[in-house]
């Protein structure tokens, strides 16, 4: 189950002026269940977009990249499920490049307007033949108000569809922002650990998207883990459909960029945080903040080891208050020149360590106190300058192997 996360409601998602949205059952890899989205935009859309650095990234992302650089507009977004169409080669980008095809053929768009995203089984030919066949079902369903729809679409191992909306006064005029994720495994902080897709009916100027869609993965998606693991198929797409009538935002520090990356960056961090409470066997949802940094950098590197580490993460699974693994993944961050004599740890409001080592008024009847709760505050100190860090992450449980050891089955 996942970690006090409600499934959306769908009359709670915004629709997006100029944007709609078609999901179908293709029988990608299991029957009987949604597994191709569509989403349709309206020209003239701004479209940005991150993916993986794994260097074993899969077809789509290279398809998409060359979309991205080619002339004209993109019109589409095409996900499938059930299978990731990586580690498939040449054969593979010829089948996502017949996906695109075929879709612009049944939308009159060129195929180069069409972006595909890829999610499932990795190492096994992408069923191209099922995907067309589904083409015009995804095409019938078309609608603005279909984001539940979405989520459920691009589900893996999720045991919950992840959406959320949020609207901001931007120029004048109220803007709204919706978006979908999906993610539970393969979920380490790389760009963007998951399928991502984020919209606006804002005006947003092309030439700043694509730093707002880095922005948004930066302190969201590339702020959270559950495993360590990065996908090869990692995607955040952004879309701005330019209809809410505001004066086109080509300054993120204005004002009004300011008002809506937060209104964005806010939907970003909801969706990440629904990751990691739906999190593949999660019981425990994890803060891990370092302060007192040197550098953002090192405050990272700290956080990092803390949130990687299967000794700290089965540690908070049992609830077992054995904080001195949380102290080791310190050590072994990569600080160099680190002091372990300005260190401080807290667990919620516990003070737990003290320069370096137990605090006097530290017992562990207060560590398991915490332990046992389903969300947790870890706060490190390094005692080094001002620089500060977050990450989310989660514990890990016996059904996080169970998931992962019957994944193919």
């Amino acid at each position: 189950m996942p970690v006090n996360l409600p499934s959306p409601i769908a009359a709670e998602l915004l629709p997006i002026k100029g944007l709609r949205i078609g999901v179908a059952e293709a029988g990608i890899r299991k029957a009987n269940r949604k597994d191709l989205t569509l989403f349709l935009m309206d020209p003239d859309a701004s479209v940005a977009a991150v993916f993986t650095k794994n260097r074993f990234c899969a077809a789509p992302i290279l398809v998409c990249r060359e979309h991205l650089g080619a002339p004209g507009s993109v019109r589409a977004l095409l996900v499938n499920t059930g299978n990731a169409n990586a580690g498939t080669g040449a054969d593979g980008l010829q089948r996502a490049r017949r996906t695109c095809e075929s879709l612009g053929l049944l939308l009159g768009v060129p195929g180069q307007a069409v972006l595909p995203f890829s999610t499932g089984v990795i190492m096994e030919p992408l069923p191209v033949e099922r995907i067309e066949a589904g083409l015009p079902a995804a095409i019938a369903d078309l609608r603005a108000d279909n984001w539940l729809r979405a989520a459920q679409g691009i589900m893996t191992t999720d045991t919950v569809p992840k959406a959320f909306s949020a609207q901001a006064q931007v120029g004048g005029k109220t803007v709204r922002v919706t978006g979908v994720s999906k993610g539970a495994g393969m979920i380490r902080p790389n760009m963007a650990t998951m399928l991502g897709f984020i919209a606006t009916d804002a005006c947003v100027d092309q030439s700043v998207m694509q730093q707002l869609c880095r922005d948004l993965a930066d302190g969201s998606f590339n702020r959270v883990t559950v495993d360590g693991d990065t996908s090869t198929n990692d995607s955040l797409v952004l879309v701005a459909t330019n209809r809410a009538g505001n004066k086109p935002v080509a300054n993120l520090d204005s004002a009004d960029g300011q008002a809506l990356r937060l209104a964005l960056q806010g939907v970003a961090r909801r969706l990440a945080h629904a990751i990691v409470r739906d999190g593949e066997g999660a019981t425990k949802f994890i803060t891990v903040t370092v302060e007192g940094g040197a550098t953002q950098q090192e405050c990272l590197l700290v956080a990092s080891a803390i949130a990687h580490s299967p000794l700290v993460k089965t540690a908070f699974f049992a609830s077992d208050p054995n904080l001195g693994r949380i102290l080791a993944a310190v050590g072994y961050a990569g600080i160099g020149d680190l002091e372990q004599g300005g260190i401080e740890l807290f667990l919620d409001d516990v003070h737990v360590a003290t320069r370096g080592g137990r605090h006097p008024a530290y017992q562990e009847a207060d560590g398991q106190r915490v332990m046992r709760q389903s969300e947790i505050t870890v706060r490190v100190q390094l005692g080094r300058g001002t620089a500060s860090e977050t990450l989310w992450t989660c514990d890990l449980s016996h059904d996080y192997v169970s998931i992962n050891a019957d994944y193919r089955s």
